[in-house]
């Protein structure tokens, strides 16, 4: 079984009723690790090492917060800045993330329509998650496509339910089968046939 370490980043996570509806589903499984990156470090005071073996531990990175004006929170941008050192996550000596997957999980207000070239946000979300998938590259992980729950805010409690049982059956099926093969053609997890059945 794959272990995966989630990398949440929320800086108002306690306003975020998609967000905690997702946590609770997930926070528990066995086998995944849920880190807070806000609630570690309020003060935005890394503990680089203590992060590298946290990467260490797992074979699966997700990246999990909201969309922020078409990126992340800012602490998370920092973890990527301080933690993914040269020569350690990338560059001639820089082996200790080679082969591991990653994905950003994600949240936005706007709905699946407005992230497209004809919608109000030109791109789709993948084109902005670009450089998330470049870093994995840089690292020599092999990035996965997103999962994404969009239109948070006209989301019904039932839909929003919905939403954190396929996210813990993503994670569950990441966890058992990893296998590019099994994600072909898929710009979105959210899209894998055997989370709608």
């Amino acid at each position: 079984m794959n272990s995966i370490l989630i990398l949440f980043a929320h800086p108002k996570f306690e306003q975020s009723r998609t967000n905690k509806m997702l946590v609770g589903e997930i926070e528990k499984m066995k086998g995944v690790t849920f880190h807070d990156l806000y609630e570690h470090y309020p003060d935005f005071h890394i503990n680089i090492s203590f992060e590298k073996e946290l990467l260490a531990q797992h074979d699966i990175v997700v990246w999990h917060h909201p969309m922020y004006w078409y990126s992340c929170p800012p602490l998370m941008k920092q973890w990527i800045d301080l933690v993914l050192e040269y020569n350690w996550a990338y560059g001639p000596d820089g082996k200790a993330l080679l082969n591991k997957k990653c994905l950003n999980v994600i949240t936005t207000g706007g709905s699946r329509e407005l992230y497209c070239s004809e919608g109000s946000n030109h791109y789709s979300v993948n084109e902005f998650l670009r450089p998330f998938e470049q870093t994995a590259r840089l690292c020599g992980m092999q990035y996965l496509p997103p999962f994404a729950i969009m239109g948070t805010h006209r989301l019904s409690d039932d839909e929003l339910l919905d939403m954190g049982r396929q996210y813990a059956q993503m994670l569950q099926f990441l966890q058992d089968d990893c296998s590019p093969q099994a994600m072909k053609d898929c710009s979105m997890l959210n899209d894998l046939e055997q989370l709608n059945t």
